[in-house]
């Protein structure tokens, strides 16, 4: 009996990828924090977008998971930002995938 191939790093990387963005929520977040080219706490996104903060936080962890952005931690609060090194690897994945 032949063992099955396994993935490739690259098509790990790019599932990992498309899980985080196949919610539109998580889609808003990006989006968000892309645009303002800075942090922000999920108590300053909460009020832009329909859903409760306790799934806000999910939302957040998974892309977090998904190493698309980053925790800095301030106390009380946690500042969330796009984690850019990743965001270039994931575009430049996402790119070479769709070709």
């Amino acid at each position: 009996m032949t063992a099955k191939p396994k993935f490739t790093i690259q098509q790990e990387q790019i599932a990992k990828i498309a899980k985080a963005l196949s919610h539109p929520a998580r889609v808003y977040i990006l989006e968000k924090l892309n645009g303002l080219n800075a942090c922000c706490t999920s108590g300053e996104m909460i009020g832009d977008i329909p859903i409760a903060r306790s799934t806000l936080s999910q939302h957040l962890k998974e892309l977090k998971y998904a190493g698309l952005i980053q925790g800095e931690i301030e106390p009380p609060m946690i500042k969330y930002c796009i984690n850019r090194n990743n965001w270039e690897t994931a575009k430049i994945l996402m790119l070479e995938f769709l070709k």
